[in-house]
């Protein structure tokens, strides 16, 4: 098992409880399964279907393998103009 460390932003931040979670998920994990877990966590069933996550400034698809020493992201949607 290895610890990703995720940080969050705004209201994912508000319903998480926190500027940042760790999860732990087999060496072989892909994005999907982070956010499944982030999901399991109190207040992790609020989160969106499709939320936005991103692994060292880029965003990730849910099939892509994940690097454990990346920094990883989860936005909420950005509006403006």
């Amino acid at each position: 098992m290895k610890s990703y460390r995720v940080l969050l932003f705004a209201r994912y931040a508000e319903l998480l409880g926190s500027a940042q979670v760790e999860v732990l998920l087999p060496g072989d994990a892909r994005a999907a399964s982070l956010i499944d877990a982030l999901r399991q966590l109190p207040g992790g069933a609020l989160l969106p279907g499709s939320p936005f996550l991103v692994m060292n400034h880029s965003q990730v698809r849910g099939d892509q393998p994940l690097d454990p020493t990346a920094e990883f992201a989860l936005l909420p949607p950005l509006a403006g103009g």
